[in-house]
């Protein structure tokens, strides 16, 4: 890639211009040193940019049809005006170095959408430095003009913690039929959420759901609400069947009004800043950890060192940060 220019980079994007998001986006992922530099000036000079979009999260277990509901809805928004941008923040890219794959086949719709935008996370780095990478994305879709942002968890763990952090809502789906399903669920997740929708609620599945959402709010019952100004609801929807959506984007917008007229969704875009920063922070830290090469020779004797109980794992952290130049 050639070396960007930042005043170009940013006048494309004020502009909308597809191409260039495109190609901002990929100056933010890449690891070289000078990129990483042209980004920051790039991320600072259109921050007057950014901040007006919705940022919505979802989250929800495999096959409980989030990119059908995520599709569904985007088109909805769409037709009404709206430019919609559609991120993935994906665990597993991780772990394994893969990418997301499907999203083009399961949002077929928003896919050849020219009000709408879809990028999968990067493939490399902690999930940390991923949610990172990822809210620079946002700030950059939003500074071409996209003001409703979809940030979908593609697995499941910590990226539910890390997508509500990059979100002003989060939504949780959930299956028909609650029952033993009721006793599996993450109090963290419920916590986390501003909204509960039993998806599928659709044919024969729509009494089922209707059972579902009631258990679901009885459990939400037993919760401390996260703010005393919004209460999580709990409806039934159907991505597949495009019901009940018009609804779920009514309680989000209410949600923005109330949060926003009480100063909490100022308060808590600021809080997300700050763990934005701590998360770079700590990307940073790993990456100098990776590329310096007197740690990389002394790492394996001393990780056994500390396996077999030869070191004390303080000691061995104190080594390492020695080495590192932090001591």
């Amino acid at each position: 890639m050639r070396r960007p220019n930042v005043e170009e980079l940013a006048r494309k994007l004020r502009a909308g211009d597809r191409a260039g998001l495109a190609r901002a986006i990929t100056l933010t992922e890449s690891r070289r040193a000078d990129h990483r530099a042209q980004a920051r000036a790039l991320l600072q000079a259109v921050l007057p940019d950014t901040g007006h979009g919705i940022r919505v999260g979802i989250t929800g277990v495999p096959g409980v049809g989030k990119s059908t509901l995520i599709d569904t809805l985007g088109s909805n928004l769409t037709a009404q005006g709206h430019k919609v941008a559609v991120l993935a923040v994906d665990p597993s890219s991780v772990r394994t170095g893969g990418s997301v794959l499907g999203d083009k086949t399961r949002m077929a719709r928003l896919s050849s959408d020219a009000n709408a935008y879809k990028r999968p996370s990067p493939a490399a780095g902690t999930l940390g430095g991923v949610a990172a990478r990822s809210r620079e994305t946002m700030l950059l879709c939003e500074a071409a003009g996209f003001d409703v942002i979809l940030v979908e968890t593609v697995g499941v763990g910590q990226s539910e913690t890390a997508v509500a952090d990059l979100t002003d809502f989060f939504l949780v789906l959930m299956l028909p039929g609650a029952g033993d399903e009721l006793q599996g669920i993450k109090k963290g997740i419920i916590e986390l959420a501003d909204m509960i929708a039993v998806n599928k609620a659709e044919g024969e599945g729509a009494a089922r759901a209707k059972t579902a959402a009631a258990e679901y709010m009885s459990a939400l019952h037993i919760l401390v609400p996260p703010t005393a100004t919004w209460s999580p609801p709990v409806i039934t929807v159907s991505g597949l069947a495009n019901e009940g959506l018009d609804r779920l984007w009514a309680l989000i917008i209410e949600h923005r009004r109330k949060l926003t007229a009480s100063g909490e969704m100022a308060a808590k875009r600021s809080a997300q800043n700050v763990k934005w920063m701590w998360a770079l922070v700590d990307d940073r830290l790993r990456t100098k950890m990776r590329s310096d090469a007197g740690l990389r020779r002394r790492l394996p004797a001393l990780e056994a060192d500390v396996a077999r109980g030869r070191v004390a794992p303080t000691l061995a952290a104190e080594e390492i940060t020695t080495l590192l130049g932090l001591e």
